[in-house]
């Protein structure tokens, strides 16, 4: 038995909204006889969608939910982990061979919470990297600004930019990097953020092209340094999460290639488990391929190599787990690397239990799976409608062509009314592509008017834009 545990980033490093359908990634990394412990209620449909691809029965499963927290059933509150009540209900779970009948605690997110845990259940020694973690070790892996330090520190390439912990300095370097810069633009990064939604790229050229780009947030300087100085005295509160986290200025790659390289630490090593390319449009992440492929061999080589370097590092100071190495193929092919998430990213699921799992894109004819998020022109009522059409249309995944859909998380409105908003898994065959397949559902569901949104928005209505 295992203990899963459907959590995100401690609310406490930063905020959150509704994660209760992120976080049911879960059930794809799930085998027999485990135990999995989410903030709701599952989704029965997105559960029986995912079991009947992984093979698992519902019933071989034991799922618990915490007692609402803060953020009701919308988050897992970290505290709920550790009420006695529910340390009662885990217990019962674990049946008369207690803390024996766990072989490893497994959590999306590194959490002190986490920790513990499996020290009131005496299973501490079976969650990796549990006293690093204790300590507050996962906001220190999954900083970007400690990012550039262990980067640095490794050997591993990284951009020109500057950790910044002020106003004062965060004037300074972006200056300096945009007096440097051959685009005249750089990218300013919170330290925890993710998908780009905690970049905003500052431009002086209006008319260059940055929908390709890994920063939701745009925002065009005035000339000269009082535009510099009007930007920071306006974002500084939002870049630093009110002054309590330092800020990367980091200098804008332009034509650059969104790749990254995934590895699993232990305490005998590391090994790398998968790599893929991020896709960009309109500066939201929109799909991501694996695996990895249309690299050169010193491309890749440089990837893997700086990639586990990183891991390498992160192992030394304590981290336990996956990790993901995210990096930049430049236009002359240098790989330069921009960040670590030192948790089981959005990436794993994909690679893992779907491309190997189910899919097995080892085996011959050759396949690869791309993820893409619901773009913000589309209005999917609901998971049923979703899964309808992928009947109607001929596009659910068939296991004796491997190819097709599979929708890789449940599809729960964020608010009352709004089209809900998820991901979806395709199986193609690279010769082939997977556009025409996209396409033929961007037919169908692509009803919302691109011009009603901002790409700064969290999706196509209603949300505060940062963009000016």
């Amino acid at each position: 038995m295992r203990i899963l545990i459907g959590n995100h980033i401690d609310p406490s490093i930063r905020e959150r909204g509704d994660m209760r359908a992120w976080t049911q990634r879960l059930f794809w990394f799930a085998r027999p006889g485990d135990l999995l412990i989410l903030c709701c209620e599952p989704d029965p449909a997105f559960v029986d969608h995912a079991l009947d691809h992984t093979g698992v029965q519902r019933q071989e499963l034991n799922v618990l939910t915490v007692p609402a927290g803060a953020w009701g059933d919308r988050l897992l509150d970290p505290a709920s982990l550790t009420e006695p009540a529910f340390l009662d209900q885990v217990r019962a779970a674990l049946g008369p061979a207690g803390a024996g009948a766990v072989e490893e605690v497994f959590a999306l997110w590194p959490s002190a919470a986490v920790t513990r845990l499996a020290d009131a259940l005496g299973v501490a020694g079976r969650y990796p990297g549990a006293a690093f973690f204790a300590q507050a070790g996962g906001e220190i892996g999954n900083n970007k600004a400690n990012f550039r330090a262990v980067a640095a520190a490794a050997g591993v390439p990284i951009l020109p930019g500057r950790v910044c912990r002020s106003r004062a300095e965060a004037i300074e370097a972006t200056g300096a990097l945009l007096e440097n810069s051959a685009p005249g633009a750089v990218v300013v990064k919170q330290a925890h953020n993710g998908a780009g939604v905690g970049n905003q790229l500052l431009v002086r050229d209006p008319r260059m092209a940055v929908g390709h780009v890994g920063a939701r947030h745009l925002h065009h300087l005035t000339p000269g340094a009082d535009g510099i100085a009007a930007y920071w005295a306006e974002r500084w509160p939002w870049a630093s999460g009110n002054g309590r986290w330092p800020v990367v200025v980091e200098e804008f790659a332009a034509g650059a290639d969104a790749v990254y390289s995934e590895h699993y630490a232990s305490d005998d090593g590391t090994r790398p488990t998968g790599t893929g390319r991020l896709l960009y449009v309109g500066r939201r992440l929109s799909h991501q391929v694996v695996p990895l492929d249309g690299v050169t061999s010193p491309v890749r080589a440089a990837l893997l190599d700086g990639g586990t370097r990183l891991a390498e590092a992160y192992r030394a100071f304590g981290h336990r787990g996956h990790l993901s190495a995210d990096a930049l193929v430049l236009p002359d092919g240098t790989v330069m690397f921009t960040e670590v998430n030192a948790q089981v990213s959005g990436s794993l699921h994909i690679y893992g239990p779907i491309a190997h799992g189910i899919v097995d894109v080892t085996a011959e004819p050759a396949r690869q799976v791309v993820e893409y998020h619901v773009p913000p022109t589309w209005a999917v009522p609901s998971f049923a409608v979703f899964l309808a059409a992928l009947d109607e249309l001929r596009l659910a995944y068939d296991p004796a062509t491997r190819t097709g859909v599979i929708v890789s998380m449940p599809a729960i409105p964020l608010a009352p009314g709004e089209p809900v908003q998820f991901v979806f898994c395709l199986a193609h065959d690279p010769a082939e592509g997977h556009t025409s397949v996209f396409d033929r559902l961007d037919a169908r569901f692509a009803t919302v008017p691109a011009g009603t949104f901002d790409a700064s928005q969290h999706i196509g209505t209603g949300a505060v834009s940062f963009s000016s």
